[in-house]
């Protein structure tokens, strides 16, 4: 098969196109930015009519390349999606999101072509790849919903569909060969606590789709800042939505005292996690001169608007 880096980088993650072409109920679909093909065939291999449009001729000849190197069927030509659509059920907006320095783009109406683009189009189920990071203010107008893909813990890309009936924030998550999606909870609510047993972080998934307290309170835990992605229970949960370190003991952040404290405690390694704070792990562990053969986690984050560290198990 043929790639070049650029369109690497473009593609999407091979759990997350098989699973998304699983999730299109259509016949017929045009990959609008096929690229070097990844997406389109991955349609076609599910068994719709794909018809794959790029602007650049090269990687057009990539396309019908690999296609015929997969013995899959369908077709591919060189044309700018800016001036129109053929006929299909379905189209696939496959933008760029990298810029000519291969930086990434996070305003949707930076994208090459702008995600705007597609407000012409008449085809009833339009999926547009996003950017993971992008603000959800700036699609808000669009309608439809805004799904965030994780693989194995890895936010991988973000979706938005326009055409099923629904509206907002969904996360999926793909990991050891299944598929587990969260949809917003009704009349789930929490509320802010001090560390508790366990210190609970949502996969990025929950995190980017704004579901991070309404997973706090599915768990039966609190946040301890209204600001921050973790949340604090008594019982461990038992889910693959989420990683959970047993708090073994937790203070106000004050560097002379956590250096103390763990020297006294002979833990001369750590790994350290942050979230709402300034200091980087780095710069902790070199200041805080460690001796000792024993080990820990340290969470630097924010309680209630204070900063923090916890003292956690290792994982």
């Amino acid at each position: 098969m043929f790639f070049t880096r650029q369109a690497l980088e473009q593609a999407s993650d091979p759990l997350a196109r098989h699973y998304r072409a699983r999730q299109v109920a259509a016949r017929s679909l045009v990959d609008a930015g096929c690229g070097i093909g990844a997406d389109a065939l991955a349609f076609a291999a599910a068994g719709l009519s794909v018809h794959g449009l790029d602007i650049d001729p090269a990687r057009v000849e990539m396309a019908r390349h690999n296609a015929a190197a997969l013995g899959l069927d369908a077709r591919f030509e060189t044309a700018d999606v800016r001036f129109g659509l053929p006929d299909a059920e379905a189209v696939f907006f496959d933008p760029a999101r990298r810029d000519e320095q291969g930086r990434r783009i996070y305003d949707v109406e930076h994208y090459q072509p702008p995600l705007s683009t597609l407000r012409g189009w008449r085809q009833r189920l339009i999926i547009a790849k996003l950017s993971p990071g992008l603000d959800l203010a700036q699609v808000a107008g669009c309608g439809g919903t805004v799904e965030f893909i994780s693989v194995n813990g890895d936010l991988k890309e973000a979706v938005l569909w326009l055409g099923t009936g629904q509206t907002g924030t969904r996360a999926t998550l793909l990991v050891g060969g299944e598929q587990h999606h969260w949809e917003p909870r009704k009349d789930m609510e929490t509320s802010l606590s001090p560390p508790r047993a366990w210190l609970v972080e949502p996969d990025p998934a929950l995190i980017r789709a704004g579901l991070v307290q309404d997973a706090a309170a599915f768990f039966g835990g609190a946040l301890l800042d209204p600001t921050i992605a973790y949340f604090t229970t008594e019982i461990r949960p038992d889910s693959p939505w989420v990683r959970a370190w047993r708090v073994l003991d937790w203070m106000p952040f004050n560097l002379k005292k956590l250096r103390a404290y763990l020297h006294a405690r002979q833990i001369g390694c750590v790994t350290v996690k942050k979230r709402g704070s300034a200091v980087t792990p780095e710069e902790l562990i070199s200041k805080l001169k460690l001796k000792g053969a024993e080990s820990c986690t340290l969470v630097l984050t924010r309680c209630q608007g204070q900063p923090v560290v916890l003292v956690c198990d290792d994982c």
